[in-house]
């Protein structure tokens, strides 16, 4: 590896930097906590940069106390000689030029590859912190500069020592306080946004999962004891399929996997079939989730489904008469990461979350098709067990169109009239319209009495609904609580699911505080993350969260919803051992108005909204609450029993 400097000039500047501090969003997105782990990813990603070059090992992030992130690599170590265009050093113009960075140039340029324009975060990074110290390894020398103020220099790139063997980036920042910053739940306090250490050490598994080889450590000094995780996998995005299948049962043992190269883009794409009847398909362009999926995805999917007709077919696994398979049916409890590394990315839209080059489908059907079916050729035992679980699907989907026709007309696309034990509320808009689904007969006869009836409208559910996780659409659709909700919300479900006609954009599940509450709760939240996604997308999906004690004594009631809560709310009574304290056990035990007062009226009450930051994370988890394995399942219980009562994804 070369440590001369003779790659300065690959540091081209597109424009000057402008006032960031003036509009954050515009670059990060937001100055909340989202905004502010966007920091991390863009100074991390600029390290995977180097690693993608071929030049980067490892990378080492800390968290340290007042939100300062330090990043640390072994790469090539940014150029130090004097750039040019700007006549300041290529580390200045690096943290001081917007849009400055070694990956404009094309052909010429330091990165063939990289995730998107990051010489845009290094600058914007030192714009939104109060000050940021870069330390370079390069030359056998040991170079530093400080920036202060929202990314002013104290002074100029420095050779501090010398007489090194090593080259590396070393950048250390604190994000400004006065921009990461938001009112807190009450509205009456300015909170301070932190760095979550689960968030990041997820971000940081995956990058090791996507890019093979490359250590990545995490620790957070913040606290005793001090939290530390080690990523590294050499078999990369097979490890990835392992981990997501891990609470899985697997239906043959062997992970699919290929690489191949066309036209300067790499594909990688790792498989495994199980026996769930959900499919967890992850594509990624340059170590970006591409989340809407796109062309990479398009053709796999297409390769997929031509391969597995094929082989059934000229196996004979097919009759002649046999409908073949659709996409839907080949990718029923199919598990598969999608990486590919392309020199010039094309993305529909700012977000990169869909892939838009038209060349990589061809190119990604070609490199998998092939592949595919050479594995299925070689390895016929499990490629029947694949061809059964299709034509097992096949069936199965049949089988729900045949439901939907005969027996439920028009309820998957939202119609065939609302269910009966709607009380529904007298507005039409659906703006300020909100449904609770209320668990029992009893909580829902009383929350129709307490409720507002403009506005809100009540679903009581008897039972428990179905557990989706483990059935087949034509059987999901058998349930009459499940057939209740779909009614109800005029959304359809699946693939005729269409959010312009959901009729509430409030959707409340309300179950009673204990562990049944919990579990219907949770067969819910199932259901719709895997039926009705986009309702969660858009923050229409809420659980509220009934009280577990009221606390009375001459005329004030207070209502408490945890033994914590309890306590604190017992010492603002003049005489606190003679409060009277009532133990709620469901919300059928609650009159209309103290069901109102505590759960439903939006003056008092508390609603937790249900968001998924990580589909990964949100899949993991159903795979444990609602799967097979038992261990998994326990394990996880006993690790979150004391956040039973505020259950999110």
């Amino acid at each position: 590896m070369s440590n001369t400097n003779n790659n300065y000039d690959q540091v081209e500047v597109l424009e000057g930097l402008e006032a960031v501090r003036t509009r954050p969003g515009m670059y990060i997105g937001g100055t909340n906590v989202e905004g502010l782990h966007h920091l991390v990813w863009e100074i991390v990603d600029n390290s995977i940069d180097e690693a993608l070059a071929g030049f980067a090992t490892q990378i080492d992030v800390s968290i340290d106390k007042d939100n300062v992130i330090t990043v640390v690599d072994n790469g090539r170590g940014i150029p130090t000689a004097i750039n040019e265009k700007t006549g300041l050093s290529s580390v200045e113009t690096v943290f001081t030029v917007l849009h400055a960075g070694g990956k404009f140039g094309g052909e010429g340029s330091g990165y063939k590859v990289s995730g998107g324009l990051h010489g845009v975060g290094s600058s914007v990074v030192n714009a939104l912190s109060t000050w940021l110290d870069v330390t370079v390894y390069r030359d056998g020398k040991k170079y530093f500069q400080r920036f202060e103020n929202g990314g002013k220099p104290v002074d100029e790139l420095k050779v501090v020592e010398e007489g090194f063997d090593h080259t590396g980036t070393t950048v250390s920042f604190q994000a400004d306080p006065t921009i990461f910053k938001g009112p807190s739940k009450n509205d009456e306090e300015i909170i301070i946004y932190k760095y979550d250490y689960t968030t990041i050490r997820d971000r940081l598994q995956k990058l090791a999962f996507l890019n093979r080889g490359i250590k990545i450590t995490l620790t957070d000094n913040r606290e005793e004891p001090i939290k530390h995780d080690e990523f590294y996998y050499e078999g990369g995005i097979t490890e990835y399929v392992k981990m997501l299948n891990a609470n899985k049962t697997p239906l043959f043992d062997d992970i699919f996997y290929v690489d191949g190269k066309e036209q300067d883009i790499e594909i990688e794409i790792a498989l495994q079939y199980n026996n769930t009847y959900n499919s967890q398909i992850y594509s990624f362009c340059n170590n970006i989730n591409t989340s809407i999926g796109g062309t990479h995805e398009e053709g796999f999917r297409m390769a997929l489904t031509r391969v597995i007709n094929n082989y059934a077919k000229e196996q004979k696994l097919l009759k002649d008469k046999d409908e073949g398979f659709i996409q839907d049916d080949t990718r029923e409890g199919l598990t598969a990461i999608i990486s590919i590394k392309h020199p010039n990315p094309q993305y529909d839209g700012q977000t990169k979350q869909k892939l838009g080059n038209q060349e990589v489908r061809g190119i990604t059907s070609n490199v998998f098709g092939e592949a595919f079916k050479r594995f299925l050729m070689e390895n016929p035992k499990d490629a029947r067990i694949i061809v059964d679980k299709c034509i097992q699907a096949r069936d199965g989907r049949i089988a729900a169109k045949r439901a939907k026709e005969a027996t439920r007309k028009g309820v998957l696309e939202g119609g065939g009239g609302l269910p009966g034990k709607l009380a529904d509320c007298s507005s039409k808009d659906p703006v300020i319209s909100e449904l609770y689904i209320v668990e029992g007969n009893s909580a829902g006869g009383s929350a129709k009495q307490g409720r507002d009836s403009e506005t809100q409208a009540i679903l009581p559910l008897r039972g428990k609904v179905i557990n989706v996780e483990k059935s087949r659409l034509d059987k999901i659709l058998q349930n009459n609580e499940i057939i209740s909700m779909i009614k109800a919300l005029g959304t359809g479900i699946s693939d005729e699911f269409n959010i312009e006609n959901a009729r509430y954009h409030k959707i409340i599940i309300m179950t009673d505080a204990d562990v049944d509450g919990s579990h219907i709760r949770t067969l819910m939240l199932t259901f719709f993350y895997r039926f009705m996604k986009p309702l969660i997308d858009e923050g229409y999906l809420y659980v509220a969260q009934p009280p577990l004690f009221k606390l009375e004594q001459s005329k004030k009631v207070l209502y408490a919803y945890s033994d914590e809560e309890l306590e604190q709310l017992k010492q603002t009574y003049e005489n606190p051992d003679r409060v009277t304290i009532q133990r709620y056990k469901g919300l059928g035990e609650m009159n209309p108005e103290q069901l109102w007062e505590t759960t439903m009226n939006p003056e008092n009450r508390v609603l937790l909204q249900v968001t998924v930051e990580d589909a990964v994370e949100a899949d993991q988890v159903f795979d444990i609450l609602m799967g097979d394995e038992v261990g998994p399942r326990r394990d996880f219980i006993q690790t979150n029993a004391t956040y039973v009562n505020n259950l999110d994804i």
